[in-house]
């Protein structure tokens, strides 16, 4: 195999380190499952790029592979889409149901409506500090509550 910098084990200064996942595991089985995630979420043609020449998007599906080699069974994402642009919002948006797919749970903070209603089963809504609804996205969207708190009874 190839040699190959892995940017999920890169540091700042970019040298490549391999025990970064906090397992003890064989190098080519960490290679492998390493290069076998990089690809799943669209990253292995970056994989010698350094991290700090990478978009935004990048970076934040980079995150998540880091996450995933530690095989979570709940990921707890706080504005996983802030500051991105729309193409890489969808990016992500399409990133998060794929990792749906693996059985891990995801609790999302989210203002984007869009992210919201593309990936919650269940969506719990707050104002000033206090769960104002709770429900399906088609629930909330419906919500005279909702509606009323934060577009001023407009319709979602």
């Amino acid at each position: 195999m190839e040699n190959v910098m892995i940017p999920a084990f890169a540091r700042k200064d970019g040298a490549f380190r391999i025990n970064a996942w906090g397992r003890a595991r064989e190098r080519g089985a960490v290679r492998e499952e390493a290069e076998h995630i990089l690809d799943d979420l669209n990253l292995w043609d970056q994989r010698d790029q350094l991290v700090n020449s990478m978009s935004r998007g990048d970076k934040r599906r980079l995150e998540l592979a880091m996450c995933l080699v530690q095989h979570p069974k709940l990921l707890l994402l706080d504005e996983p889409t802030a500051g991105m642009s729309r193409a890489d919002t969808n990016n992500t948006v399409d990133l998060l149901k794929k990792i749906a797919e693996r059985g891990i749970t995801k609790v999302i903070i989210e203002h984007d409506m869009h992210v919201v209603f593309s990936l919650a089963d269940k969506v719990s809504v707050m104002a000033q500090g206090t769960v104002i609804a709770e429900g399906t996205p088609e629930e909330i969207k419906a919500s005279p509550k909702v509606q009323e708190a934060y577009l001023g009874g407009a319709h979602l």
